[in-house]
C-alpha cells in the first residue's frame, strides 16, 4: 500500500507543474544549438488587432467602428498608413532602433472562435480542421543536437503548458520550483525500492522522467539562488510585468532554456472596449520595453526573440456593447535586436470583409517556419512547407 502511494505522490508531483513525457527523450541531429532564445508572449483572451496597428487614414475603419474608433490623437505614426495604440508608446525606442516588427494579417483557414479550440491550434500548429499532437516547436527543439544538456527545453512563467505538449523533453512551469522539494523527497524515497521498480516497467519509466525533471530543477534552483538579488528587476506593468521581470532575471542567471513563456490576460473584450483596451495595451508595453532593456543591459538583446500571439483577432465591425466580438485576422509583434524591424505583410482590407471579418493575409504558420529555420537554424521542420518569402529577409 505504501508503495502504491509513493508511486501516487511522485505522479501528481511531476503533473502538478511539468509537461510530464513519458516516453524517453530521443535527441535527433537537426541542427546544432545557436545558443538563441525565444519568449512567447500569450495575449490571452483575443487582441483586437484592429486598435492596435491602426490603418489611420482608412475612413472606412471609423466607418465601422463608431463609437470605439481611436482618434488621432491617441496613436502614434508608424508609416504606411498605419499607427499604433499610443498606449504602446514605451515600444517606439525598438521601432526606431529597427528592433521592432509588426507582422499584419496573421491567421489560418477554417478560422475557430471557440477561445479553447483556437488556442490549442495556435500552440500546436493546426488549422480550423485540426489541431497538431504536440506543441509547434517541441520535436524540433528536442531535436537539435545537444539539447540532452539544457537545463529545460521551456519553461512557462504562467503556468500555461500548452504550447510545450510533448511526448519527451522536458518543459517545465515555474510553479514547477514549489514541488521540487516533494519531487525530489519521493524520488528518493521510490528508489531505494529497487526491486519493485525493476518489475515495474511503467513506474520505472516514470522514475526515469522524475529523475530527468529532478536534475534539470536542481540546476534551475542552483542558478536561482546564485541570482544577484541587488539586481531586482521591477517593471510597471502588473502581473504581466513581474512575468516579463522574472524572464529577464532567469536569462541573467544562466538558465539555459531556449523558450520561454509569458502571458497578458483581459483581451476577452466583448464591452468597453474603449477603456478595458488600452489598460491591456499599456501593461504590454510598459512589460516588453522594460525586458528589452534588461536584455540590453545583460547582454542577451542580439541572442533574444520575443513573438507575441492570441488565439484569433476580434471582428471588424463593433457590437452594440462598444466591444468586439471573436473574429479572425490579427497583426502579432516580434522584438529582437536581431531582426529587420518594420511593417511586414499586408494590412487586411477593409473593404472585403467577410460578415464583418476581416480575411487574414498571412498564415501564422509562416512565422513558425522563419523562426524555425532561420533564427533556430532548422531548415527542415514541421512547417517547413509553410515558409514565406516575404519573412525570409527579417533575421539579420
Amino acid at each position: 500500500m505504501e508503495h502504491n502511494l509513493n508511486r501516487r505522490e511522485l505522479i501528481r508531483s511531476i503533473v502538478a507543474g511539468m509537461a510530464i513525457p513519458l516516453a524517453p527523450i530521443g535527441i535527433a541531429s537537426a541542427a546544432q544549438r545557436t545558443g538563441r532564445r525565444l519568449i512567447l508572449v500569450e495575449l490571452s483572451g483575443a487582441n483586437d488587432g484592429l486598435n492596435t496597428v491602426i490603418p489611420i487614414n482608412d475612413a472606412r475603419y471609423f466607418e465601422i467602428r463608431p463609437n470605439i474608433a481611436l482618434s488621432k490623437d491617441k496613436v502614434f505614426d508608424i508609416g504606411n498608413d498605419l499607427a499604433l495604440n499610443s498606449e504602446l508608446r514605451p515600444l517606439d525606442p525598438a521601432l526606431q532602433s529597427g528592433d521592432m516588427a509588426v507582422i499584419q494579417g496573421l491567421g489560418y483557414p477554417g478560422q475557430n472562435r471557440s477561445h479553447f479550440k483556437s488556442i490549442a491550434l495556435w500552440e500546436t500548429g493546426g488549422d480550423g480542421s485540426q489541431a497538431g499532437k504536440n506543441g509547434w516547436l517541441t520535436e524540433d527543439i528536442e531535436g537539435m543536437t545537444g539539447s540532452d544538456k539544457l537545463d529545460a527545453h521551456g519553461i512557462s512563467l504562467d503556468g500555461g503548458m500548452g504550447v510545450f505538449l510533448s511526448s519527451s523533453g522536458v518543459w517545465l512551469s515555474m510553479t514547477s520550483l514549489n514541488q521540487f522539494s516533494s519531487l525530489s523527497a519521493t524520488t528518493e524515497k521510490l528508489a531505494s525500492n529497487t526491486q519493485a521498480n525493476s518489475a515495474n516497467p511503467a513506474l520505472s519509466m516514470i522514475m526515469d522522467r522524475g529523475n530527468a525533471l529532478n536534475n534539470s530543477m536542481a540546476s534551475i534552483s542552483s542558478k536561482i539562488k546564485r541570482l544577484n538579488r541587488h539586481r531586482d528587476i521591477r517593471y510597471d506593468a502588473g502581473e504581466f510585468g513581474r512575468q516579463a521581470a522574472m524572464a529577464a532575471q532567469l536569462i541573467d542567471a544562466g538558465i539555459d532554456a531556449p523558450v520561454l513563456k509569458i502571458k497578458l490576460d483581459g483581451f476577452d473584450t466583448h464591452e468597453h472596449q474603449i477603456w478595458r483596451h488600452p489598460n491591456l495595451l499599456r501593461d504590454l508595453g510598459r512589460g516588453l520595453a522594460g525586458l528589452r532593456k534588461s536584455l540590453i543591459r545583460s547582454g542577451h538583446w542580439e541572442s533574444t526573440l520575443i513573438m507575441t500571439y492570441s488565439e484569433f483577432g476580434r471582428r471588424a465591425l463593433e457590437n452594440e456593447s462598444e466591444g468586439t466580438d471573436h473574429g479572425t485576422a490579427a497583426p502579432h509583434f516580434m522584438l529582437s535586436g536581431a531582426i529587420k524591424g518594420g511593417i511586414w505583410g499586408v494590412h487586411p482590407d477593409l473593404g472585403d470583409l467577410v460578415e464583418g471579418d476581416m480575411k487574414f493575409t498571412m498564415d501564422y504558420r509562416s512565422v513558425y517556419a522563419s523562426i524555425l529555420s532561420d533564427w533556430f537554424k532548422i531548415p527542415l521542420n514541421r512547417f517547413s512547407e509553410y515558409s514565406n518569402e516575404n519573412l525570409l529577409s527579417i533575421y539579420t
